[in-house]
């Protein structure tokens, strides 16, 4: 996910650039005052309440204001990214969205400022105004609106800046040498944004063998818990012995050794564009292992697929494959096969569910051949994600 705060004066051309940027990279465009009117205009609580703190001539709060990007932002969770316009305004605003960030696992790429001179901003707004017959495009309102922009605004690029995705530009120069230089800078920032994945179905759903192959045509790291704890059980390590002994038994492996793994696996793939994993997490506390795992190593989880098949048809699948080479230890018989069913059921689903309210989770159907199920997988990703697409 991409999201930018663009800032600048009033006269920056920060319209025409918002316009480019949302065609570009296919984000939701949110602007408060825009969002504010449709509230009102839809006649939502929230926006009957502003609409009455307008009507005595006070000002929206904070708290009304960050409600109502929380709701565009939950309802749109499936745009590229967000363009943030006119927020944050403040200092207080700038920490509220990175607090909103984190409760919806995103965070904030970068913040790009078009940095104009004020009199050429005045110049600029007073021949909109001669077209425009705005009443506020006159020189004493302008004026004043800059200095509302200095005081309160510039202190919010204090905070960006400290933070280190605070980027200025110049915004005199002409429209298309502003665009391309917004571009390098956000095309410079989504090379540096790692794309995880995280693939769910029940055992026999195929999501190994689709993992690999995605991981293989996006370039990413393939990360499956199952394939780290056999290399442990091949060397025959301690270790190795313990999980051949929960394998055989249809038991799932503790915590305190599948996160050793996948910790050194992520610390030392640090030139990979992304992750896709598979087989993990398993349960609710693997899920916030997970998401701390990855916020200590400076990104999140991207993209949540889950792929479905009806169970009768899992059971002939997992059936079939205990005949094959690729037999795994919960396949030699029945009772261990709807053993392993019913864990995925009880224990994984809960997590399904809950990156499902969080985040979304795109529903794969996994009926069909390989490639027709691949060929699902990769259009939503690159749905998601067009600079993926080859």
């Amino acid at each position: 996910m991409l999201n930018v705060a663009l800032f600048g004066p009033p006269g920056a051309g920060k319209g025409t650039q918002s316009e480019y940027l949302i065609k570009e990279y296919k984000l939701f465009y949110i602007s408060t005052g825009d969002i504010l009117r449709k509230e009102i205009q839809n006649k939502t609580k929230l926006g009957i309440e502003a609409q009455s703190i307008i009507a005595s001539g006070g000002l929206v709060s904070d708290e009304i204001i960050v409600q109502i990007i929380e709701n565009t932002i939950t309802e749109h969770r499936d745009s590229n990214g967000f363009l943030f316009d006119g927020f944050p305004r403040t200092y207080v605003q700038a920490y509220i969205l990175e607090g909103l960030m984190i409760k919806l696992n995103t965070a904030l790429n970068c913040l790009i400022s078009l940095r104009v001179d004020e009199e050429i901003s005045v110049d600029r707004l007073l021949q909109r105004g001669v077209t425009s017959g705005r009443s506020d495009d006159n020189e004493a309102v302008i004026r004043n609106r800059l200095k509302e922009y200095n005081d309160k605004t510039l202190p919010v690029l204090e905070f960006y800046k400290d933070k280190g995705i605070c980027y200025e530009l110049d915004g005199i120069l002409s429209i298309e040498e502003v665009h391309n230089n917004i571009k390098k800078l956000v095309n410079a920032e989504l090379s540096k944004s790692r794309i995880n994945f995280v693939l769910f179905g029940y055992p026999g759903s195929g999501r190994g063998s689709q993992g690999k192959a995605l991981a293989q045509k996006y370039g990413l790291e393939y990360v499956a818990t199952g394939e780290m704890l056999d290399a442990e059980i091949d060397k025959n390590t301690p270790i190795g012995m313990k999980i051949k002994h929960l394998y055989e038994n249809g038991e799932l492996v503790p915590d305190e050794i599948v996160i050793q793994l996948i910790e050194r696996k992520i610390a030392t793939s640090a030139d990979v564009k992304g992750f896709i994993f598979k087989g993990y997490p398993r349960t609710l506390v693997q899920s916030y292992i997970l998401d701390g795992l990855l916020k200590k190593h400076g990104t999140r989880i991207s993209l949540i697929m889950d792929i479905e098949v009806p169970t009768l048809e899992l059971i002939s699948r997992l059936d079939k494959r205990s005949k094959t080479d690729g037999c795994m230890p919960y396949d030699t018989d029945t009772a261990k096969i709807v053993k392993r069913l019913f864990d995925h059921e009880q224990k994984t689903i809960p997590v399904i569910e809950k990156y499902n309210q969080l985040h979304g989770v795109t529903k794969i159907d996994g009926m069909g051949t390989f490639d027709a199920v691949f060929q699902k997988l990769c259009h939503v990703i690159e749905k998601k994600f067009p600079s993926l697409r080859q």
